[in-house]
């Protein structure tokens, strides 16, 4: 037992290297933006030096399709499904709406939502009720799947509370059996195990920039065959066309390039792609576990100073009761301590990856005294 415990303190020794802003900060914030590693930095220059000296469009489109799709195969592998059921997008709220605008819903269709979910998603659902009169139905996070009634025609919430850290109920995998499950995994995919085979999601939508390090603008999006055929694509360019040549009469891809967003640089993709190399070097299942371990520490820590956390699961988030959470956030980040407040619920939230270690918490612990 000893030796395994050190041996994943060497792992962890090593991971962390590659991450400078551990040097220097109790980095707990991958809730929000997760750490660059060096090779992250090293792979997007790359690119751009390519780009540099041999000119963007120098088998440009090529690379480009090729880095996508090492990215997307590896963000299936992630999420427990096949790469030609995943899409690249900018964003968690770029593939949440992607689904929810092409589900095509009428007047007085109901989505039903949690107490808990994230702008993200709720601009989305806003969308839909402002624009085609959708109606939104709200109920508790953790009663959601007792709330669904004949009315419902999908299911749209957080795979991982962005607030407390509490998981979406077990018993919604039976909803989405038969109704489509769209879950926002910002929270989720990185941070805990996530299989969205197991979760009977038709739509799970996560961010490359928060738990998996990459560069901001990179996000994937999976999307359930049966879902897929039946979604509309409202937004269409050169991308997701298999003959983009034929124009006005050019066919979409049958599998889910047909929603990938526009754009997406190679320095960004190579980026992203670097950031897992990092993140697997070693047991990338076991590094959450630890992850998770120290959360469930800091949680009891925080519990024993009087600062009970938010009722949550076991997972990477601890949220924490703040009188005044935007100013004691500035003054942690004073202290070296990076972590999130969470506007208008007076709670600081921790997020703890596979990069921190008992210093980090027991830093934060001091900071708080």
């Amino acid at each position: 037992m000893a030796g395994a415990q050190a041996d994943r303190s060497v792992a962890q020794a090593l991971l962390r290297a590659h991450f400078p802003v551990c040097a220097e900060h109790a980095y707990l914030n991958a809730g929000t933006n997760g750490p660059l590693a060096d090779a992250t930095v090293a792979a997007m220059s790359q690119e751009l030096e390519r780009e540099l000296s041999e000119g963007r469009t120098a088998g440009g489109f090529a690379r480009r399709s090729e880095l996508a799709q090492q990215l997307r195969a590896r963000y299936g592998e992630l999420l427990g499904c096949a790469a030609a059921d995943v899409a690249l997008t900018t964003c968690t709220s770029d593939g949440l709406f992607i689904v929810l605008s092409g589900l095509e819903l009428r007047a007085g269709d109901e989505i039903l939502t949690s107490d808990q979910e994230h702008p993200g998603l709720l601009g989305a659902l806003q969308a839909l009720r402002d624009l085609r009169d959708v109606r939104i139905r709200t109920a508790p996070f953790a009663h959601l799947a007792e709330a669904v009634d004949a009315k419902t025609r999908a299911v749209a919430c957080s795979h991982v509370s962005w607030i407390t850290g509490e998981l979406a109920p077990r018993e919604l995998a039976e909803v989405g059996a038969r109704l489509p499950l769209v879950l926002d995994g910002a929270q989720g995919i990185g941070a805990v195990a996530t299989d969205v085979q197991e979760l009977q999601a038709a739509a799970y939508a996560g961010a490359g920039q928060k738990w998996l390090c990459g560069p901001d603008g990179i996000g994937m999006l999976y999307v359930r065959e049966d879902l897929r055929e039946r979604l509309a694509v409202l937004r269409r360019g050169y991308t997701n066309f298999s003959d983009a040549d034929l124009g006005l009469h050019a066919t979409l891809h049958e599998d889910a390039r047909r929603f990938d967003s526009f754009a997406l640089s190679a320095p960004l993709l190579a980026g992203a792609i670097a950031a897992l190399d990092v993140l697997e070097q070693g047991d990338l299942s076991a590094a959450q576990a630890s992850a998770i371990a120290l959360a469930g520490e800091l949680a009891e820590a925080l519990a024993q100073r009087g600062r009970e956390p938010a009722a949550r699961h076991a997972g990477t988030l601890v949220s924490f009761p703040s009188q005044d959470a935007a100013a004691e956030r500035e003054r942690l980040a004073d202290a070296g301590v990076i972590v999130r407040e969470i506007p208008g619920h007076e709670l600081l939230r921790a997020s703890v990856g596979a990069w921190n270690n008992p210093a980090d918490i027991e830093r934060l612990l001091g900071a708080l005294l």
